[in-house]
């Protein structure tokens, strides 16, 4: 099916659909945290509830009936949740769309919430309704009539849920095995989210090679112009743009870092000698004028820049990176380096290019991904190149003497029109194009980020709930203890040495399947490991000090009992 493409072909899809599937599965392992928490709450609530359902049990009332009830209430509460999901949904789509935009790069995408979003989260909420809400409602539900006559005065509930559901006493149960895995999965998910952080700081903050803050780019296009004459044309307008006023330098390219979509290889040979069928390719190359590398601030480390020297009158020449000198040039110098340079072009074959000696060794820079190790790359002048130019895009880069670069693309137009008045004009700061580079990664690490924090919310307070309804069924026992001379701070650390138990069983498991699961992030990942020590000790760290205040608190107000008051409860 055909499609308008007047604005152009987007690679979003292209770019955002391997990290939205991993962040697809982050969100994945938070729903299964918030549902193991809602099934930690139902079995509180059911334990708490005991009597009640042994005495409708007595009046009649059959299990099913019971557990229909309950299962209800859980379906109620996912259905307040979902809604107040898909309200939430509704902003956070927007907020995405604007973080992989720019400045100048406007991105419009709708997101609707069409009959596909609700019938998935339907679905959704089918699946975890059942899935956690069957076990504590049969669980709540399987009562005999005796208990309501066994359980009675302020003490009941307590002596009758403490058994299998017993915290404090650390006896393996269902809401046990709930809380180690929302510390497991929560444990994971931080560490994820510290990988894709970390990643994201790196980026940005990496070495590109040139300067990203300074330089202007001018985009110009000039289909009107005929191709045998375009060549002289764009010399012209960068001389134009190297005369306006508060420039500092100024070069043109044919295929500038990051915005640069030429492909094709090329292979060097010795002079006279065909290139060899295996012969490695080189698949970074540009033309460029004298001045472009000043504009972009890209040091030259041996030899020369290219000049006005460098003509079809002239000995042909290239500049070559650094990259280039390790790989081709045995660790010694490639200046003076004479090289026979063939285009190849499958399945068309080769064609050669001619002899090309070095003049000059540059700086390692950015090409096409700030991801990318620094490859092989030529630099040839482009007033050397005598065949007609067939593509009508151009790029000056313009450098300012001071100020920010976007305020000469007033006098850029007017100086660039005078040459030429069919001339079709863009410009956009280098930094927007480093910024736009790492869009996804932005975006990764917010959502992984915001995910992850979630996720410790999550696993604290179901910790939090656990211990808190564990604390008040033993609430008569901490009571005799302090009667019996107990300290307050012996009765916090009882808690909190039993509690860690949990947490230690959490973290391990965490650490477990964050080791094994690893792989899985490792080509989202950049300057760093994906079993990185530090992130993992410090997300083990960080969730067991959450793990720690969220049982600090119900210990504390267990250590404040009056031995008296609860006595005389009893």
């Amino acid at each position: 099916m055909l499609q308008p493409a007047g604005a152009g072909i987007s690679d979003l899809r292209e770019r955002f659909e391997r990290p939205l599937v991993a962040i697809f599965a982050v969100v994945a392992l938070v729903l299964l945290i918030a549902c193991a928490n809602v099934a930690n709450l139902q079995l509180a609530r059911g334990a708490a509830r005991r009597r009640e359902m042994s005495v409708r049990v007595a009046l009649g009332a059959s299990r099913w009936r019971l557990a229909r009830q309950l299962l209800i209430e859980s379906a109620v509460l996912a259905t307040i949740g979902a809604a107040l999901g898909l309200v939430f949904a509704a902003w956070a789509s927007h907020a995405l769309v604007a973080q992989i935009s720019t400045s100048s790069a406007r991105v419009a995408l709708d997101l609707p919430l069409d009959w596909r979003v609700l019938a998935f989260t339907g679905a959704t909420l089918v699946a975890a309704v059942v899935i956690f809400g069957i076990a504590p409602a049969f669980r709540a539900a399987r009562v005999a009539p005796i208990d309501a006559l066994k359980e009675h005065g302020p003490g009941a509930a307590s002596r009758g849920a403490i058994g299998r559901s017993d915290v404090l006493g650390f006896r393996w149960s269902l809401g046990s095995s709930l809380v180690v895995g929302q510390i497991a999965v929560s444990l994971a998910l931080v560490v994820a989210a510290g990988l894709l952080v970390r990643t994201f700081e790196r980026l940005a903050a990496a070495s590109l090679g040139f300067d990203r803050d300074r330089v202007l780019l001018v985009t110009l296009s000039t289909p009107s112009v005929p191709a045998p004459g375009r060549n002289a044309l764009y010399h012209r307008l960068v001389a134009a743009a190297a005369a306006v006023p508060g420039v500092a330098r100024a070069g043109g390219s044919i295929n500038p870092p990051l915005v640069g979509r030429l492909n094709g290889d090329l292979v060097i040979s010795r002079p006279g000698e065909a290139a060899a069928a295996d012969a490695e390719a080189i698949s970074q190359a540009n033309f460029i004028t004298p001045g472009w590398l000043a504009a972009y601030g890209t040091v030259v480390r041996e030899g020369r820049d290219i000049d006005d020297r460098d003509t079809m009158a002239t000995a042909q020449v290239i500049l070559v990176n650094e990259a280039f000198v390790r790989r081709f040039a045995a660790g010694g110098t490639a200046v003076g380096t004479a090289f026979a340079v063939t285009a190849r072009i499958p399945p068309s074959g080769d064609f050669a290019l001619g002899t090309k000696t070095v003049v000059g060794v540059v700086g390692d820079a950015v090409y096409r991904s700030i991801r990318e190790p620094a490859r092989p790359t030529i630099y040839f002048p482009l007033a050397q190149r005598d065949d007609p130019l067939l593509f009508s895009d151009f790029f000056i880069a313009v450098r300012p003497v001071s100020g920010a670069p976007a305020l000469l693309a007033r006098s850029l137009t007017a100086s660039l029109t005078e040459v030429n008045r069919e001339l079709t004009l863009s410009f956009r700061p280098v930094a927007d194009q480093v910024t736009a580079s790492i869009a996804q990664d932005r975006l990764v690490a917010m959502l992984s980020g915001f995910f992850g924090a979630l996720a410790l919310l999550l696993a604290g307070l179901g910790l939090y709930g656990v211990t808190a309804y564990a604390v008040a069924l033993r609430r008569a026992e901490i009571g005799i203890r302090m009667a019996l001379g107990a300290r307050p701070t012996g009765v916090v650390l009882l808690v909190l040495s039993r509690v860690s138990r949990l947490v230690a069983a959490g973290v391990l498991a965490g650490a477990a399947i964050s080791l094994s699961a690893s792989s899985f992030i490792a080509s989202l990942l950049y300057g760093i490991e994906p079993r990185d020590p530090s992130t993992l000790i410090g997300a083990a760290l960080t969730l067991a000090a959450i793990g720690g205040l969220a049982a600090w608190l119900p210990a504390y107000r267990a250590s404040r009992v009056d031995p008296a008051e609860v006595l005389r409860e009893g």
